[in-house]
């Protein structure tokens, strides 16, 4: 059996008498850190898989993409926009299938899944991407009303240019054309003639004459 001189006794007692009294508390406090360490771990893990298999599932929609088979595409979108709506990819995935649907002349699909990018895409420019496609579609359609409503929000910088000369379509659409040479005029303004547009919307705007 350990013997202790004096002094040692004294400090094992008063460590005795601490734990006595702050032991149950140390313990809880120890016991809810290590729980949090181990939930916090857990959270980054998980979250690490999940975008894991959104990777793999969107790299798996764009070899489906080369099919060109619209609903084989959209079915491939669906498990992202589905099963992990919060993923970059989702949306992307959307724009994906929109694509498709456009080129498989399904405007009503493509306009699901462009509107599904507008309820749930986190990026602003994915929001404002969705709503020119949409307003193309639409155009397409004849329904010039509801083509110009959804572009009737304030799109970020570097779509100012692209709204305004898509509304310009739509009012010359419409037989406005006092309106769409306002439009292709301001698009022109808000371009860089290093754009790729410049030249086309000058040209559009050139076309329309002077005004009367």
């Amino acid at each position: 059996m350990a013997t202790y001189n004096h002094e040692e006794q004294e400090s094992i007692d008063g460590l005795k008498n601490f734990w006595d009294k702050f032991g149950n508390a140390i313990s809880i406090v120890l016991t809810v850190f290590l729980v949090t360490i181990g939930a916090t771990q857990a959270w980054k893990f998980y979250q690490q898989k999940q975008a894991q298999q959104a990777a793999d599932l969107y790299a798996l929609l764009l070899q489906v993409q080369t099919s060109k088979d619209a609903t084989r595409i959209n079915d491939a979108a669906q498990l992202l926009t589905e099963g992990y709506p919060s993923s970059g990819y989702a949306p992307r995935a959307a724009l994906v299938a929109a694509h498709a649907d456009v080129a498989a002349g399904n405007g009503k699909r493509a306009i699901q899944n462009l509107q599904w990018i507008i309820d749930h895409a986190k990026e602003p420019a994915l929001h404002d991407i969705a709503r020119l496609r949409m307003s193309a579609v639409l155009l397409d359609e004849g329904k010039n009303d509801e083509a110009l409503r959804i572009l009737s929000g304030q799109p970020g910088e570097s779509f100012a240019g692209l709204y305004l000369d898509r509304k310009g379509d739509i009012l010359v659409a419409s037989g406005k054309l006092a309106e769409a040479r306002l439009s292709y005029q301001a698009a022109i303004d808000k371009l860089t003639k290093s754009n790729n547009y410049f030249n086309i919307v000058q040209m559009k705007l050139d076309a329309l004459g002077e005004s009367e």
